[in-house]
């Protein structure tokens, strides 16, 4: 999600910023750009948590597993809409800043044009294959007849999804995050209302929860709509929406980031799921136990890293102005500060989910079997043992696309999920059964905090050289 709250603070509300970023005490201008950013993501994560405490209260633990198997299918559709939307947002403002409002035009209107249809074609796919899709998502006997339920209706979804959060994006970019935030809120908010009313007045099971969450979608999906015409930094006429190949490849390029970040999730939830299918069902837990226990252990852990990857974003133009302007005790002060704040927050985290797993696991569905709470608190306890070490890793991967080096912010980026995550769930369960998947939590942690703590280390020495030889040429 870096890549997509990059654009909360476009090009031109910086260089109207430009005095303050340079001069401003540290701590009130990260709580200006923070708090936008912390809101957006917090709302994000709020569509499928409440789903899940709704689907777990009244459906039980069989429901969250169905709504586990079914997520990455939301997280793979989400990844293009936010390759579109960031490349879209990036291209805006890189043309408006050249003063080219006809490239600048052509590139929003094409983007849209992209992203329904990639929408229709999502649809279209998820329900003629959705079969297929459920067994490579590791959808288990019991969870079938729910998954297919939740995912046959969630499809539905997908198009209103995908362009309402591509728009996002466009209308971070143009000036107008306030705006933004609402249209994701207002969809949150439905989405709240709904649930209840769908699962325990209605009664219509995961069916419920999946069409509270579309009508949501939907509802933000008019308001991104509505909002093209009232863009401030451009109009947009008929022809911008004629797509050109020469633009689209642009576009995507400047969002691949953004895509590879929400493939490696989907990457790890496919694993993960089969992993826990497979091990699960040698254990006493079983197979759907552990899928929706873990399920619901990963999206508490969301909320914290919408925390954290707030600040870290809202830093970002702090740390990219000042580093451009050669004030690197500014830099290295932002950089302390968002690390001290981060945490902060985590170690608070951290002893909710060491001290209190049963209190949260209780709001996912107090009715379960012994079973089911001991695997959750052992869960909490094991695989969010390093989420402070966690956070350092994320906010090293933002610290370096600040600072214009992409390539340090990609190895930290993918080093947790892709370089040892998914090797460590393969690998560990085969000595350590169904308790090794869940030590293949804090190994990555640790292993990629360590991977950023060195990168870190090493760039801030050569600030400090710049810093010397700054103050020596003065």
């Amino acid at each position: 999600m870096e890549t997509l709250e990059e654009n909360v603070i476009n090009d031109e509300e910086v260089k109207e910023n430009k005095n303050i970023l340079g001069t401003e005490k540290i701590s009130k201008l990260i709580k200006k750009f923070s708090v936008p950013c912390i809101i957006s993501l917090l709302v994000s994560s709020l569509y499928n948590i409440v789903d899940q405490i709704f689907i777990g209260q009244g459906v039980g633990y069989l429901g969250n597993t169905a709504t586990n198997v079914v997520f990455p299918i939301t997280v793979i559709s989400l990844a293009f809409a936010l390759m579109i939307g960031d490349g879209a947002a990036a291209y805006m403002s890189l043309n408006l800043g050249r003063n080219d409002k006809k490239s600048a035009k052509q590139g929003i209107g094409n983007s849209i044009t992209l992203i329904g249809i990639l929408g229709v074609l999502f649809f279209i796919f998820g329900f003629i294959f959705n079969e297929q899709l459920l067994k490579i998502f590791g959808v288990t006997e019991k969870s079938y007849k729910f998954a297919k339920d939740y995912m046959m209706i969630t499809v539905i979804g997908l198009p209103f999804f995908m362009i309402s959060n591509t728009l996002n994006s466009m209308i971070r970019a143009d000036g107008s995050p306030k705006d933004a935030m609402k249209i994701m809120l207002i969809g949150a908010v439905l989405n709240i209302i709904l649930d209840p009313i769908a699962i325990f007045v209605l009664h219509w099971s995961v069916k419920g929860a999946a069409i509270a969450t579309i009508v949501g979608q939907i509802v933000s999906f008019v308001f991104s709509i509505l909002y093209i015409r009232k863009f401030k930094t451009i109009n947009l006429e008929k022809n911008d929406f004629k797509p050109k190949f020469k633009i689209i490849k642009k576009i995507m390029s400047l969002g691949v980031s953004s895509f590879i970040t929400e493939v490696a999730i989907t990457c790890v939830i496919i694993v993960l799921n089969n992993s826990l299918k497979k091990y699960g069902a040698e254990s006493k837990y079983g197979a759907e136990i552990p899928i929706s226990v873990l399920g619901i252990v990963m999206k508490m852990n969301q909320i914290v890293n919408s925390i954290v990857l707030g600040i870290a974003v809202g830093s970002q133009p702090i740390i990219g102005f000042n580093y451009g302007a050669k004030q690197y005790k500014r830099v290295l002060e932002t950089l302390k500060y968002m690390i001290k704040v981060s945490l902060a927050i985590t170690f608070i985290a951290t002893l909710i989910f060491q001290l209190c797993p049963q209190v949260i696991i209780n709001l996912f569905g107090s009715k379960e079997g012994p079973e089911y709470n001991e695997f959750a608190r052992l869960c909490f306890r094991i695989f969010l043992m390093f989420v402070m070490l966690n956070s350092v890793q994320m906010l090293s991967g933002i610290f370096f696309q600040a600072i214009g080096k992409p390539i340090k912010s990609t190895i930290i980026s993918l080093s947790r999920q892709i370089l040892i995550l998914i090797p460590a769930m393969i690998i560990l369960p085969k000595f350590f059964q169904i308790k090794g998947i869940l030590y293949a939590g804090p190994l990555a942690d640790f292993t990629a905090f360590t991977i950023a703590v060195i990168l870190l280390t090493i760039e801030i020495k050569n600030i400090h050289k710049s810093l010397k030889n700054f103050d020596l040429q003065k």
